[in-house]
Parts: C-alpha cells; structure tokens; sequence
C-alpha cells in the first residue's frame, strides 16, 4: 500500500474531528468526491480540540466556503466598497471648506492614526476567523456579539437611502441623451397673450430648478408628503433589481461586477481632468484648492470633520470589510492590502477633487463674465447719474460691455471705489471675485446634482460628458452598495444557514419596499436625516467596541500573535499601541464631540421653498425628533441586549462560541496513542503543535512543519497548497496492515 494520505478508504458512519482548514489542506484535483465532502459541526467536549471557525447551525452542515478567483478581484471589492460618492462630493466639499490644500494635512494624519490601523484590524479578524461580522465578534466574545447585528442594522439603514442616491443619477443618466440637456435653460410657460419664464427657475437657476421641480418634484416640508413620485419609483426599482442580480451569486457574481464598477469611475475621472484642464478658467480653481489657510487647521471643528471623513471614507464598522476579507485565503497579506486601499481611496478622493476644482474654476469663470457684462450694463446707465466719465479709463469701451475683460473691470471698479468711496455701496456694483464664487460651498448632492450639471452645460458636447458623470455615480455607488449588502448577507448567511439566493432577493425586496418612504415628494428630507442620525453615532459605537474587543477583551498580545501565526511576519509595533492606546482614545474623543455637536444643535433640514425659490433651515417635527433618535437607538440597540442575554444565561455563550468540525464523509481509523505506545501506531496525529497561539480557545488549526510525536520523532507532515501549514493527518508507514482496514 503506497504511503498516500489521499489514498483512504472511508467507511461511513464514523466521524473523527478535524479542523476545516486541514480537511481542506488535503484537497486533491482529481478527487472530486473529497471535494463535495460535508462539514458536519457539532460541540465537542475535552481540551486541545482543534476546531475552526467554520462552525454550522442547528442543520450541522456547511458547505466549503467560497473564494474571491483572484487577489485582483478582491482588492478591486474592496476599492470598490471604500471608494464612493463621498470622494466625489463631499471630500471636495470639505477640502473647500476646511482650507483647501491645509485640509489634506489633518486628513492625512487621521488616515495614519485612525484609518489604516481599523482598517487593517478590521481586515485582519474577517480574514482570520472566515465569518461574517456577526460571527467574528461572537467568536471573540459571545457577550459582545450584538456588535455584529449592530453593524447590520447599520448597513440596512445605509443602503435603503444610498440606493436613492443610485436612483437619482440613473434618472439624469437616462434624461443626459439629449441635446440640449433638459436642463440647459429654464422652461417657458406660454399663454394667450404672453410667453414668460417659469418663477420659481427665473428666482434660481436652470439646474437647480430642474433638480428640486422637475427630478424630486419637492414639497415645501417634511411634512407634506405629497405622494410618490413616479419617475424616482421606477427608478429606485431599477437600482435595487441591478443590486440584487449582481449580489444573488455572491462573490462570484459580484466580484465579477467589480472589474467594471471599480474601474470605469477612474477611467471617467481621468477624462473629466483632461477634459477640464482644457477649459477657461479652471486653473483659478485649482489654485484655489491648492492654496492653504493654515490658520484654519488651528480649528477642533476641521480635525473633527477629517476624522468623520477618514472613518466613512473606508466604510469601517459597517461588516462590508470583514465579509469581503473572510473569503480570503488565510496567509494573505492583509496588511499590504490595508496600506494599498487606504491610500488609494487617499488619491481617488484628491483626484476627484482636482476634477471638481477644475470644473468649478470655469463654472466660477463663466458667473464672473457674466458679472462683468451686466455690472458694466449698470454703469453705463449710471455714467452722469452718479458716476462721472471722466473716472472711466480711456481705454475700456464701455459701448461694448460684453466684451470687457475682467481685468478692466477690476481696474474700473477700483478707480470708482477711490472716487466715491462712502457712496460706492448705494451704486449696487458687485466686485465679481473669482474668489468669492470659489468659496460658496456646495455641499453633498447640491455639488453633483446642481453645481456640475450646470458646468456640463457649458461643455462641448455636453450630452456626452452628462452621460459619462451620472454612469460613473452609478458605478460608484453600486460598487459602495455591494459592500453594503455584502455586510448583511455574509453575517445572517454564516449564522443562519439559510439560501444566499432566498436571502438576497428577500432582502432587496423588503429595502425596495421600505425604500418608497424616500422617494415621495418629500423623501428627499428622509434621505438627509437617515444620513445625518442612522450611522455617524451608530457607526462611531461600533468601531470604538470593535477596537476594545480586540485590544481589552481578547488581548493585543495574543492578537499579535495570531497576526505572526497568519501572516508569517510580527506586524508593527505601532499598531500595538495604536490599537491600544491612541485610536481608541481618538474614537473617544470624536465620539464625544459628535454626541455634543448633535445635542446642543437642534435637528434641522435644509426644505425647498417654492414661493420663494430658495431653500430654507426648518426644524423637524416632534415626531421627526422621535424618530431621528429611534434612528441611533436601534441602531445599538442589539449591543446591549445580547451582552444582557448572555449575562444573565438567557443565551448560552456557546451558542455563539466555536463548535468543532467533524468530517463524516467516511471512516478514517482513530486511535488513541498511550504515552508508551510507539508512533507508527498512530494512524491519525489529531494534536500538532503550533508555532504561536490561535485565537482559538483550543490549539491553532493551523499545522506546522516538524515532527507530531512529543518526542520530535513521527514523520514529518505533507507540505499543504499553500507551503506553509502541513496536512490534517497522517498515514503512519505499517506495510502489513490489511487494506480494508485502511
């Protein structure tokens, strides 16, 4: 009989406890039936169990668990996840607020301090313990495994409203083949006797009326439901079917999926700054960015707000990165991964940033000429009539208004300054800055939706560049949704064991369903305030208990340890006072402020009035209140109650602890070697040592090379795929024994 340790016969009905990582260190190519072989989980009593995390229901059975096809795949899922439509809107937006190129310092250093090290802590525990998020910190310990639920309730309140914002760039994606754009100019209303301009677009501007009338068709309050809207129904129904087609196979659609929604919005990125560089204008905006105000950075509100950005930039806390690292082989290099996706979620946000800037430089060139023109057009009427012609220079010809350039404006403006001095304000000239223009900022969807739609319509070709920038939010967003959905699916799917397809349209189903709450005539409203109050505190909790999970409760030490053990190398040790020390105490801190911003300001949301065609701060209603607070209580709500259910023995801790993996494919024959008996009688080492501790409570699952007799005198185990951990068991050399035996 050849010394083959797949050359078993097994004999059913006899079950031997194995780990699932060694049962499948001995998977063979050829061996198809090895391959389809089940994992029956069960709890098992006695110390030195080797068990894996891969532990089943109350069914007791599990199939092997998927893989990504390759690290590319993975780490586009990952890009894809972290990088979304805050790095087109609102990273800009805060750079333009916060001090331009100053505002890149803070965020940097939070990025060092608090991103990477969650990031990659984050990264670490999903791909250790190959579970969802529910099951890594049930594993880590059953009292805070309501950490796990809490971050799928999270995820389930994110994805209902950002699936809206998906909703929306469809609808101008759809509205963008036309020339000229829908929104162009303001619509006219004609009449029998007259033709005029539609008030409401006159008092503001084509794209912002086209956005708040003819897309959400608005209601003046929170209040005023209005009914639904259609368009954005119909809408909102086709993000949810393309999210639920993409993810109802998993990662092996989804990551599919990746290569197109994780590229494309580089490749329309780069157009776009071609593109713009090319226009008037945009350098003054580039300039802008890059200009520091460092006496800003002086500010706790600016590091505050670089904090939050680092924290949502990376999506930390919401399960999506610990789903998507626990179909990762287990000596992955998760520490490379971390530093790579961080700093590219770094650069993809200053590169949209740069694009923004750009695009808003010509915008802001374009309102200054038309500044000029019809400032000029008042001092001509004004020339004798409070403004005498002899301040006028002799070279600018003010017969031609539109044609006078802004740097003879400013020459102009300034001489009648000097001259009128204590008058200059009753003229009713504006000063038409460049600055000034630069510095209105544009917040959130306003910036996409309304500030970039009116520079494309400015564009050569602007149906085109219309197209590109709404499929590239599209992409964007669904790459951030997939993630999302990942978070919740992953963690019901381990615990539960039920059909990931059932699952994920059930899912998407309900979310549709609840999701026609945001696209009434007010759900617009209802977008702002599950943004504002269903995941910054949420989320803030979540990590922070994370951090002190791993750090307090499990131990860093031991923590590093199975780091060595899985990686091959010891981490840095800054991440050991990182985890420790400081990032905890920064979460803490910007716990804090956020809890103070929230309560001493009373909640408020930014309602569109039509009358007067502007948008006006309202308070929410009492029950908009009550609800705004059952938003975050919900939210956390699962925290407590599992720790108090364990508490109090209501929950068995092993419910939620790790159970052993038995293999009961066939009969492998175990015997138990007495101190006295001599190796080659074993036919199973069911204990190897390991080189450092596992986070499991038991020995390491992982085998390492050397010998398996105490005495370092057994055969040496097989070398698995990988090289790097040895086989599950071994076939001791006892040439006479029976075949049937074996």
């Amino acid at each position: 009989m050849p010394k083959n340790s797949k050359a078993v016969k097994r004999e059913l009905d006899d079950d031997v406890t194995e780990s699932a990582r060694d049962l499948l260190s001995n998977e063979d190519a050829c061996d198809d039936s090895f391959k389809k072989s089940s994992l029956i989980v069960g709890d098992h009593d006695g110390e030195g169990k080797d068990c894996d995390v891969e532990e089943g229901g109350s069914d007791g059975e599990e199939e092997e668990r998927p893989a990504w096809n390759s690290k590319l795949q993975y780490i586009l899922a990952q890009v894809g996840f972290s990088v979304g439509l805050g790095n087109v809107w609102r990273f800009p937006y805060l750079c333009q607020k916060n001090g331009g190129g100053a505002y890149l310092v803070p965020y940097l250093i939070l990025l060092v301090l608090i991103g990477i090290p969650l990031f990659f802590l984050e990264l670490a525990v999903g791909q250790r313990i190959r579970r969802g998020s529910i099951g890594v910190w049930n594993y880590i310990s059953p009292r805070l495994g309501g950490i796990g639920f809490a971050s799928c309730v999270v995820c389930f309140f994110v994805a209902l409203y950002y699936n809206v914002i998906i909703s929306w760039s469809l609808f101008y994606f759809s509205q963008s083949f036309q020339q000229p754009l829908p929104w162009h100019e303001c619509p006219l209303v004609k009449n029998k006797n007259s033709t005029y301009v539609v008030p409401e677009c006159e008092k503001s501007s084509a794209t912002t009326f086209y956005w708040y009338r003819e897309a959400l068709d608005i209601s003046n309050s929170i209040s005023e439901s209005g009914g639904l809207n259609w368009k954005m129904t119909l809408c909102l129904l086709a993000a949810w079917s393309m999210v639920c087609l993409a993810m109802i196979k998993g990662i092996q659609s989804s990551g599919k999926v990746m290569y197109f929604s994780s590229l494309f919005p580089y490749v329309v990125l780069i157009c776009f700054l071609i593109r713009s560089l090319l226009l008037e204008g945009s350098m003054d905006g580039i300039r802008h960015m890059f200009t520091p105000k460092l006496e800003i950075m002086l500010e706790a509100k600016v590091w505050r707000e670089a904090a939050t950005q680092v924290f949502f930039a990376l999506g930390l806390g919401f399960g999506g990165v610990i789903a998507f690292s626990s179909y990762n082989k287990r000596d992955n290099n998760c520490h490379f991964d971390a530093v790579l996706v961080s700093f590219i979620n770094f650069f993809t946000s200053v590169l949209a940033t740069l694009v923004v800037f750009a695009v808003l430089g010509f915008k802001a060139n374009i309102m200054i000429s038309k500044c000029v023109a019809l400032n000029s057009k008042k001092i001509v009427d004004l020339l004798g009539n409070g403004i005498e012609e002899s301040v006028i220079p002799k070279h600018i010809n003010l017969s031609h208004s539109n044609s006078i350039s802004t740097a003879n404006y400013h020459l102009m403006i300034n001489i009648i300054k000097d001259a009128k001095e204590d008058q200059f304000t009753q003229l009713g000239l504006d000063s038409c800055s460049i600055e000034d223009e630069l510095n209105k900022a544009v917040q959130g969807t306003g910036l996409a939706f309304i500030a970039f739609t009116e520079a494309m319509t400015h564009f050569p070709a602007s149906p085109f560049w219309s197209v590109m920038f709404f499929l590239m939010l599209v992409n964007l967003g669904l790459g951030s949704m997939f993630g999302t959905i990942e978070g919740i699916l992953t963690p019901l799917i381990d615990t539960f064991k039920v059909r990931k397809e059932l699952l994920t349209v059930g899912c998407c189903v309900l979310a549709f369903s609840i999701g026609l709450l945001f696209v009434q005539r007010s759900g617009n409203y209802f977008v702002t305030m599950f943004d504002d109050y269903s995941a910054t505190l949420p989320l803030l909790i979540v990590v922070i208990l994370e951090n002190m999970a791993i750090a307090w409760f499990y131990g860093i030490d031991k923590f590093f340890e199975d780091l060595k053990d899985m990686l091959g190398f010891t981490p840095y040790r800054f991440y050991y006072y990182m985890w420790k020390f400081i990032t905890p105490i920064l979460l803490l801190v910007l716990l804090c402020s956020s809890f103070i911003q929230l309560t001493m300001a009373p909640p408020v949301y930014s309602a569109w009035i039509q009358e007067e065609a502007k948008e006006q701060k309202l308070g929410f209603p009492a029950w908009g209140v009550v609800v705004c607070i059952s938003l975050v209580v919900v939210a956390i709500l699962p925290v407590p109650v599992v720790f108090f259910l364990r508490y109090f023995k209501v929950l068995d801790d092993s419910a939620g602890g790790i159970s052993a993996v038995s293999y009961k494919k066939g009969r492998i024959i175990k015997e138990e070697s007495s101190p006295g008996e001599d190796d080659d009688s074993s036919l199973l080492r069911g204990k190897m040592s390991s080189e450092a501790p596992s986070p499991l409570p038991a020995n390491s699952i992982y085998r390492k090379h050397g010998a398996a007799g105490a005495g370092g005198e057994g055969p040496q185990a097989d070398t698995a795929p990988n090289g790097r951990y040895g086989i599950g068991y071994l076939i001791a050399d006892v040439p006479d024994m029976p075949e049937s035996d074996l």
